[in-house]
């Protein structure tokens, strides 16, 4: 979409947003100047350039996943305010 080709109250539209005659006019050279340097950046040669989604490489800075020991049981409930034949009695809430 060049600068010429987008409509101003369209726009507006779709973002929900009501403008005053100046400020469409103001807004619309502003879209303009920016879908103009989209132009430009058009005529960048990248031939040789492998798409990406990030600048950077992303790297997972979580540890792995290491299987380990859990609680017992015992361990579980022993702060529970209520259990019964290892398991946690809660009020009920579905009548």
């Amino acid at each position: 979409m060049s600068a010429p080709d987008f409509n101003i109250k369209y726009v507006a539209h779709l973002a929900r947003l009501k403008l005053s005659p100046e400020e469409e006019q103001q807004l619309g050279a502003q879209l303009g100047h920016i879908l103009g340097h989209i132009e430009k950046l058009k005529e960048v040669d990248v031939t040789g350039v492998e798409p990406t989604a990030h600048a950077f490489p992303l790297v997972n800075v979580f540890r792995t996943d290491e299987p380990r020991p859990g609680l017992s049981t015992e361990e579980a409930l022993r702060n529970a305010p209520k259990q019964s034949s290892g398991l946690f009695v809660v009020p009920k809430v579905v009548e």
